[in-house]
């Protein structure tokens, strides 16, 4: 069966019964595989929906993640009724997916928006922060215990930090030996990019719900106002730290290039970038932030850019089972990016946490 008749019949399980007119792919993230499908209604007007193939490798627990974005979404739309929200179409037996074997699909209504890789506007770095710290507070009543962890110690960085030693020692793909130096610094600074998990094991860190993807590209703007107007891409809403999605806002956000650029003299943290995302998610979230994770904040971007560096890394050595790529270096073109983003940060670390405490005085 080729791709049409396939998301058709995905569409028809959804309970869409409108005119297909075909699909466009959508390039975003780096784990699903995403499809803009069109339809026409009876009365003649287009109507989009997106369909995605969720990675099951990479999220082997598919309808436990269901359910927690159907929980979550539900949760907000009855906070804001009649406003914008995240909503996911049901089948006949009122189930959020469709499960085909190999291929897990879900649906959702097309929102016209923007979305930024970059991070150029200050104004839409500051809407963004507001978003994902509005989607903390959204969610600070839903109760903990009613997620699924769909994948387990996902921000554990320690467990990231083993899963990169047994890649190393397995070096499945034969690639270990290339990256030596990449490998030494990762180790080298390992206790520090653990600091949050080692807290938050003894206690000093509450949990939250979190996102724990908040890339700027995870919020959708108005075309025109560039105002954000929903969050998406809830994949990993898990328990987590506040730092989890600040740290990660910042090492997508403020990095001068992207995640994957091979000019690392280019990378390093933009601090007027930093400071507008601060200043937004802080506006949402300082007023309920413990003074420990006031103190993390800063920290927590380095950690969040060593734990991914680790990731790339891991995945490299194994072969590229889970990031998507297009080249066969492309993983560890990510590492090095990270590294030198990571490199940068401990030589600011000083001026973010200070700007971090400036807007949370100005916050209260």
């Amino acid at each position: 069966m080729d791709l049409n008749q396939k998301l058709l019949e995905v569409c028809r399980l959804f309970r869409i019964d409108y005119q297909y007119l075909g699909y466009e792919t959508i390039q975003m993230g780096n784990v699903n595989r995403t499809y803009k499908v069109n339809f026409l209604l009876p009365e003649g007007n287009p109507k989009s929906f997106l369909v995605q193939n969720v990675n099951t490798y990479a999220f082997r627990n598919p309808v436990g993640l269901m359910e927690n974005i159907d929980k979550v979404t539900e949760h907000i739309r009855q906070k804001k009724p009649g406003q914008l929200a995240l909503h996911f179409h049901h089948t006949e037996d009122r189930k959020t997916y469709v499960a085909d074997g190999a291929n897990f699909w879900r649906m959702t209504n097309y929102v016209p928006s923007v979305t930024y890789n970059t991070a150029s506007d200050l104004a839409v770095v500051r809407n963004a922060g507001m978003a994902f710290g509005e989607f903390q507070m959204d969610l600070a009543d839903f109760d903990i215990g009613e997620l699924t962890e769909t994948i387990p110690g996902f921000h554990n960085t320690r467990q990231r930090y083993q899963k990169l030693l047994d890649s190393i020692r397995e070096d499945r793909a034969g690639r270990a030996s290339q990256v030596r130096e990449e490998i030494d610094y990762l180790l080298s600074v390992q206790d520090l990019a653990c600091r949050l998990t080692d807290m938050q094991m003894a206690g000093e860190l509450p949990l939250r719900v979190t996102h724990n993807d908040t890339k700027i590209n995870n919020v959708l703007f108005h075309p025109e106002t560039k105002e954000a107007m929903i969050v998406i891409d809830l994949d990993t809403v898990m328990p987590g730290l506040m730092g989890h999605d600040f740290g990660d806002a910042i090492r997508f956000a403020a990095n001068y290039v992207e995640e994957d650029c091979p000019e690392y003299d280019k990378v390093g943290v933009n601090l007027d970038v930093f400071r507008a995302f601060a200043e937004g998610f802080l506006s949402k979230t300082a007023l309920t932030m413990t003074e420990a994770e006031a103190g993390t904040l800063a920290l927590s971007c380095f950690v969040l850019t060593a734990e991914l560096a680790t990731r790339f890394l891991a995945d490299y050595l194994d072969g590229d089972l889970y990031f998507k790529i297009n080249s066969p270096d492309h993983n560890l073109v990510r590492t090095r990016c990270q590294i030198a983003l990571a490199r940068d940060m401990l030589r600011k670390m000083d001026q973010m946490d200070q700007i971090v405490r400036d807007c949370m005085e100005a916050a209260k």
